[in-house]
């Protein structure tokens, strides 16, 4: 299988020749993309590397980590790109792993592959403590949204994609920022491809990251919301009406109500001095709790629903979506 390796690059200009060098000559194209850096990383590896291999493409001005990679998945499907692995420009990707995350793809026993750096305890001793509790956060937020609850380490931006789970995927809509990785599981559950994690272990020098906390806390979790509430109108009203449907149909207004009716009698009781009945308590305690149950059901549910059929064991590559 024909497999590309795509890099998107910002402020990497001393990590990218190390990282290039790396590759080894399994990969058949290396897409190297030049978000706009401002140091010229584009232009330095057109001069400095002699690779036949090589392509360099440019962004007038810098769009983020999301459009640099759409960009670069678009040239490999151009190219005739069957596999095609994702490596950050900072030297924090080992190269040689690349088989390890491209054999389930070849094997067609998954669509898409990921980093784990949780894998091991080993490899969390090595990792900043800030990152390992961010990323900690991140994944169950991420297993919710995604649909995918065997996978951690979301944020990873190792991975591989089979060119039929690529095509499948309306690049367009993809978030241009440092959302992409999230949103990409996001849209790979809708198409219900097939994910595995693939273990590694990080290495961490004097490279430094332009994910700031502050954009996190602001902007993910709307972001996470907006595709949690896609993913279970994709998969539990449009596309199927199951058991799972039904429970969160009946579960959520049965919380609601039970909990607005208690709070609403409790404050009135609480500033005039009564006490609440026996069966204003019971109004409000059984929905809550006939609701909590069907919610975990629907958990349930949606955990025994990842995809597990690989949609390149299907045969050639459908069109890809509107």
């Amino acid at each position: 299988m024909k497999t590309a390796v795509v890099i998107p690059c910002y402020r990497v200009r001393r990590h990218i020749e190390g990282v290039l060098a790396g590759i080894g000559p399994d990969i058949d194209r290396i897409f190297v993309i030049d978000d706009g850096c401002p140091e010229g990383t584009g232009r330095f590896v057109e001069e400095a590397v002699r690779d036949p291999r090589l392509r360099v493409i440019f962004h007038a001005e810098n769009r983020g980590v999301g459009a640099a990679m759409v960009t670069g998945y678009r040239a490999a499907l151009d190219d005739g790109a069957e596999i095609v692995v994702k490596m950050d420009g900072d030297g924090q990707m080992d190269a040689r792993l690349i088989p390890q995350f491209t054999a389930p793809l070849r094997a067609r026993a998954a669509d898409y592959a990921k980093g784990n750096r949780f894998f091991h305890p080993d490899y969390l001793l090595r990792m900043p403590k800030l990152r390992v509790l961010g990323n900690t956060l991140l994944s169950f937020a991420n297993k919710l949204i995604s649909g995918y609850w065997d996978l951690m380490d979301p944020a990873n931006g190792f991975t591989a994609i089979h060119r039929t789970a690529l095509r499948l995927l309306p690049l367009d809509k993809i978030d241009e920022r440092y959302f992409f990785e999230s949103d990409m599981l996001f849209r790979l559950n809708v198409a219900r491809a097939v994910v595995v994690d693939t273990p590694m272990q990080a290495v961490y020098a004097d490279e430094q990251s332009h994910l700031r906390v502050s954009r996190v806390l602001c902007v993910f979790p709307w972001q996470y919301l907006n595709r949690f509430a896609k993913r279970v109108f994709f998969n539990y009203f449009l596309r199927d009406f199951n058991l799972g449907t039904l429970a969160l149909l009946f579960g959520l207004p049965l919380v609601a109500f039970g909990t607005s009716f208690g709070l609403y009698h409790w404050i009135i009781a609480h500033f005039s001095g009564t006490q609440a009945t026996a069966g204003t308590v019971m109004v409000a305690a059984l929905p809550v709790i006939l609701g909590f149950q069907l919610l975990l059901f629907f958990l349930q549910f949606d955990i025994l629903s990842v995809p597990k059929k690989p949609l390149a064991a299907a045969g050639p590559p459908p069109p890809p979506l509107p």
